[in-house]
């Protein structure tokens, strides 16, 4: 069993990681901008801070009144990918909701890739292949290949379970290898 362990943790930690943004003590998360539903009349409020754990926290209130029903919080980068790279993984805390990784290779392009995610209320870390994120805009899929770029020039994540709740979602860090 010790050796299963072992060849797990050697192939898990020694794959090339590309950090796209990691929540910890002094780190800055002022170019983190939330963007809810307000923009087209809704109601629903979010925020993102970093707690006295250096994680970040996204969490806030979504309401589905005036045709709301979203909260995002996104963040520009460039980000260059190497060839080997499948994966996107996040290291998070949630509530048991569904959010989406929202991914964009051209900060100009007016749709996102995305993938919907599902988290618990323990910590762990969810695997996600590029791959498999597909192309959405204001929540229409589009006739457009899945991610095959080789940078990424902004991240988001997004709740939107066309229902009124309050959420919390704790991240850790979102790295891509």
């Amino acid at each position: 069993m010790k050796y299963i362990f072992a060849l797990f943790f050697m192939i898990h930690f020694t794959q090339d990681k590309t950090v796209l943004f990691d929540f910890e003590e002094g780190c800055n998360i002022s170019d983190w901008r939330v963007t809810n539903d307000t923009v087209m009349g809704g109601i629903s409020s979010s925020q993102i801070y970093l707690n006295d754990s250096e994680n970040g926290v996204f969490s806030g209130l979504v309401s589905t009144e005036n045709n709301g029903g979203f909260a995002m919080t996104r963040k520009p980068l460039l980000v260059n990918l190497n060839d080997s790279a499948k994966f996107v993984e996040l290291r998070v805390k949630g509530d048991n909701k569904n959010y989406q990784l929202r991914i964009k290779s051209q900060r100009n392009q007016r749709y996102w890739h995305i993938q919907t995610f599902k988290t618990s209320d323990s910590w762990e870390i969810i695997k996600l292949s590029l791959k498999d994120f597909y192309a959405s805009f204001r929540g229409y899929r589009l006739d457009i290949d899945n991610f095959n770029a080789n940078k990424i020039e902004e991240i988001a994540i997004l709740i939107g379970n066309k229902k009124n709740e309050k959420f919390k979602l704790e991240i850790d860090y979102i790295s891509v290898y």
